[in-house]
C-alpha cells in the first residue's frame, strides 16, 4: 500500500478474502519511494512530509500506464488502526508482516529527513514517479539510530516474527560517489563501496535477531543476504534453490508466476496494469515453489509461496480486487493441496467456488466470457 495508500477499512475487507481462502499472510508494504505510510513517534516528519506526494509535470510515458504518476496523492495510518488491522487479522489466522525499506526505496523518507541521505544538504520531494530510485540511505551512525528507533517502533506494534526489511534494488552509485561511504567501507575492511549492502543488511538483520525476530528480504540472486535472513526470491525461479542451497529458509516468489499487478490476459478491456507479458491463471496454477525434483533437505527450507500485487498502476480496491481473483484461488489451490486434482479438478471446483466471490461481490476475470463490462474501469 506504499504506492498508492488504500484506506484500513478496505485492508480489513482484504483480510477477510484472504482469510477464506486459508492464505494466512498479509505482506503489508508500508515504505516506498513513494510514500511513508506509518507514523513513527520519533521522526513526525515521516508522515507529515513522507506520506504526500505532488502531481507529477512529467506527464505519462508508454503504452501501459504512467511512468510518471498523475495525480497528487497522499494517506498514512495511525497507530490504532494498524494495531487494530493486526488484532482484527489474528482473528482470522491471519498474521500481518510489516516491509520497512532500506537502504533503498527510501526516497520518502529522505525527503522528510534529508540528513539520513549521501547528500545531507540535497532537498528532495517524495519519488512521483515508478521503477528504481537512486537516492539511497547513507551509511553514517545517524542512519543506523534511525533504522533501529523506526524497527522498535515497528515491532511494537506487529508482533509478527518476521520483519521484511526490503534489501533489494538498490543502486549503489551514491555510495561510490560519497568520500564518506567510501571511508566507511575501507573502514570496515569491505573491498569497496558496493560491498556496503551486504554489511548494512547484516548489521540490521543482527539488531532484528538479538530482539527474537526473523528478519525478511528481497534477494536478486538468492544468494547475496546474511543467512540469518529468510530469503524471499523472487527475480527467477531457480533462486528459491539457490536460497535454499545455501541454508535460507525460502519464500519463493518467482515475479512471472505470483505478481497479480500484471495483467490476467491480453484482451484490451484488462485494467492498466504493470508492463509485461500476463500472468495468467493457469501460470499461478502451475507453479511448483519446491519441485518434487529438488533434494528433500531443499525443499524443507521452502516456507512457502505468496502473491504480489503492487499498486503503481492499482488505484481502487475494485481493480485490487479484479487482478487478484481468482489468480490467488489459484495460488491456494497449489500451495494447500499441491493442485492434486490437476488443472481441469481446479477449474472445476473453481466454477463453484466463483458463486462465493458473487456473493461477496469480488469483482473478478470471468473464466469464460470476454465482456468489457466485467473488468472495473481503468
Amino acid at each position: 500500500m506504499a504506492r498508492h495508500f488504500l484506506p484500513i477499512g478496505y485492508l480489513h475487507r482484504y483480510v477477510d478474502l484472504l482469510a477464506l481462502h486459508k492464505l494466512n499472510v498479509l505482506h503489508l508494504h508500508l515504505t516506498d519511494d513513494q510514500g511513508w505510510r506509518m507514523p513513527v513517534d520519533a521522526y513526525p516528519r515521516l508522515t507529515t512530509v513522507g506520506a504526500r506526494r505532488a502531481r507529477s509535470q512529467k506527464g505519462p510515458a508508454g503504452p501501459q500506464g504512467a511512468e510518471f504518476d498523475s495525480v497528487s496523492h497522499e494517506g498514512a495510518y495511525t497507530k490504532a488502526e494498524l494495531r487494530g488491522l493486526v488484532r482484527y487479522a489474528a482473528e482470522r489466522g491471519v498474521t500481518v508482516v510489516p516491509e520497512i525499506e532500506m537502504p533503498g526505496h527510501v526516497r520518502a523518507a529522505l525527503a522528510a529527513y534529508p540528513e539520513l541521505g549521501n547528500r545531507p544538504e540535497r532537498r528532495l520531494e517524495v519519488w512521483d514517479r515508478w521503477g528504481v530510485c537512486d537516492t539511497i540511505l547513507g551509511v553514517h551512525e545517524e542512519v543506523f539510530a534511525f533504522c533501529r528507533t523506526v524497527l522498535e517502533e515497528v515491532m511494537d506494534l506487529f508482533p509478527s516474527p518476521y520483519i521484511h526489511i526490503g534489501g533489494e534494488e538498490c543502486p549503489t552509485t551514491e555510495w561510490e560517489q560519497s568520500p564518506a561511504a567510501r571511508e566507511r567501507a575501507a573502514a570496515e575492511g569491505l573491498a569497496g563501496p558496493a560491498a556496503l549492502h551486504g554489511w548494512f543488511m547484516g548489521r540490521i538483520g543482527a539488531f532484528l535477531v538479538e530482539r527474537g525476530r526473523i528478519p525478511l528480504g528481497w534477494a536478486v540472486s538468492g544468494t547475496e543476504l546474511p543467512l540469518d535472513f529468510t530469503v524471499m526470491a523472487w527475480r527467477d525461479a531457480s533462486h528459491a534453490r539457490a536460497a535454499a542451497r545455501r541454508g535460507h529458509q525460502v519464500i519463493a516468489a518467482y515475479h512471472r508466476r505470483t505478481y497479480l499487478d500484471y495483467a490476467q490476459s491480453g484482451d484490451p478491456y484488462e485494467p492498466v496494469a504493470q508492463p509485461g507479458d500476463p500472468v495468467t491463471l493457469r501460470t499461478v496454477h502451475g507453479y511448483e515453489p519446491a519441485p518434487a525434483e529438488w533434494p528433500a533437505e531443499e525443499r524443507a527450507r521452502v516456507l512457502g509461496t505468496q502473491g504480489q500485487l503492487w499498486t503503481e498502476y492499482v488505484r481502487t480496491p475494485e481493480e485490487i480486487e479484479y487482478l487478484s481473483y481468482p489468480r490467488l484461488c489459484a495460488l491456494a489451490d497449489r500451495s494447500w493441496s499441491g493442485g492434486r486434482d490437476g488443472w481441469p479438478g481446479f477449474v472445476e471446483r473453481l466454477r463453484h467456488h466463483t458463486a462465493r466471490l458473487d456473493a461477496l461481490g469480488v469483482p473478478y476475470r470471468p473464466l469464460d466470457a470476454r465482456s468489457p463490462a466485467t473488468a472495473p474501469t481503468p
